[in-house]
């Protein structure tokens, strides 16, 4: 069912928001704009499935009090870059979101599994991947694009249905919930502009004083590209707002010498070294903080997270978890260095995988091999 017109969305949404549980898809392009456009949202309500056309309907908000109803499960599959689209594109928050490819991190599939490998897995069916690189801003939609755009909602309930049974079943549900509303946190969605630069390739080798320059020429590039709405890579790159922190230009002689701002409009350029003067003015106790990076580890380290983590692994073979959902080698450094805070040494990955490391470590577990198998001792 394709929506086209604001009454079609307003007759379809009526009864959408009477559904305990929708799934959700949407489709969209960022290649060439800052912010993400968003082409088509499609929505399965009871079986009813949707795909609306945000192009041609001027009015989303019935959709919106859907989303952000927090009595109506929303549910995704791999949600995280559609919730974002959804904010930019809509400006609502979804609230109250199920996530299909964590949920199946919890049921032993394996970690970020692609949607239509688990269609197959829980449905059956093979889905087509004809449609997968489509422009889907272009109209019309022909049906067989339609068709593909559906399929990615007309399984999602059912495995909503079949994985919180087997959660429920595993006593796991408890463990999920939590998860899903991390992902789903409105400060992962919204992003200050002023914090730009703690996403910026290899900040960590920038010194703070750099950093704080660092601040100032992402949040002008932030700010520009958004207004102009491109790509933030279009202006300046990562690679050169490095180059600037260490240079730091102030005169158009010394911006022009690297490479990447020789033909940056002059206009452009001047902001650039507004924004660097900005952070060379900024006073030390106003520096950002040092963005920490990660030591060498020593071969005994290497070597204790290599057991640690053969541990892990067969922990989570035995319980049916995806390995890389109770711990990352972050959370193993972290309990080989004694600390007490760290995810593993609280809550269920402390029951399920915690109190074995905390033995291995303690010389009180050991592992073998047998049938080509390792087990613990």
């Amino acid at each position: 069912m394709y929506l086209s017109t604001q009454d079609e969305l307003n007759e379809f949404c009526e009864e959408a928001s009477r559904c305990p549980v929708v799934a959700v898809d949407t489709e969209f392009l960022r290649e060439k704009t800052y912010y993400p456009k968003l082409c088509l949202v499609q929505v399965n309500a009871g079986g009813r499935i949707a795909a609306i056309d945000p192009i041609s309907i001027p009015d989303l908000s019935p959709l919106a009090r859907i989303f952000e109803n927090p009595d109506i499960v929303k549910v995704f599959h791999a949600c995280s870059q559609d919730l974002e689209v959804i904010y930019d594109g809509m400006g609502c928050l979804c609230r109250n979101v199920f996530d299909t490819q964590l949920a199946a991190s919890f049921l032993g599939y394996r970690q970020q599994i692609g949607y239509g490998s688990l269609v197959d897995a829980v449905c059956g069916v093979s889905l087509a991947k004809a449609e997968a690189l489509t422009d889907w801003s272009r109209r019309p939609l022909d049906p067989e694009q339609l068709v593909y755009a559906e399929d990615d909602v007309r399984y999602l309930l059912d495995i909503h249905s079949d994985f919180k049974r087997r959660l429920i079943e595993k006593d796991r549900l408890s463990w999920v919930l939590p998860e899903m509303e991390e992902i789903s946190d409105p400060s992962r969605i919204r992003k200050d502009p002023a914090d730009a630069y703690l996403r910026l390739k290899r900040a960590s080798s920038l010194t703070r004083r750099q950093l704080a320059v660092a601040r100032e020429v992402c949040l002008w590039r932030e700010r520009a590209a958004a207004s102009r709405d491109v790509p933030r890579k279009w202006l300046v790159s990562d690679e050169v707002v490095i180059e600037l922190c260490r240079r730091t230009p102030t005169s158009m002689p010394r911006l022009r010498r690297i490479r990447g701002l020789e033909k940056t409009p002059e206009a452009e350029c001047r902001q650039v070294i507004a924004a660097v003067e900005r952070g060379l003015s900024c006073k030390p106790q106003d520096f950002p903080p040092a963005i920490k990076q990660h030591a060498k580890a020593s071969p005994e380290k290497d070597g204790a997270i290599d057991l640690m983590s053969a541990v892990l692994r067969v922990v989570a073979e035995k319980e049916g978890l995806a390995p890389q959902v109770i711990a990352n080698k972050d959370d193993l450094a972290e309990l080989l260095a004694g600390s007490t805070g760290g995810r593993l040494s609280r809550g269920w990955r402390h029951e399920v995988a915690g109190k074995a490391l905390e033995r291995l470590l303690a010389g009180e577990l050991g592992l073998t091999v047998k049938d080509g198998r390792v087990e613990i001792l």
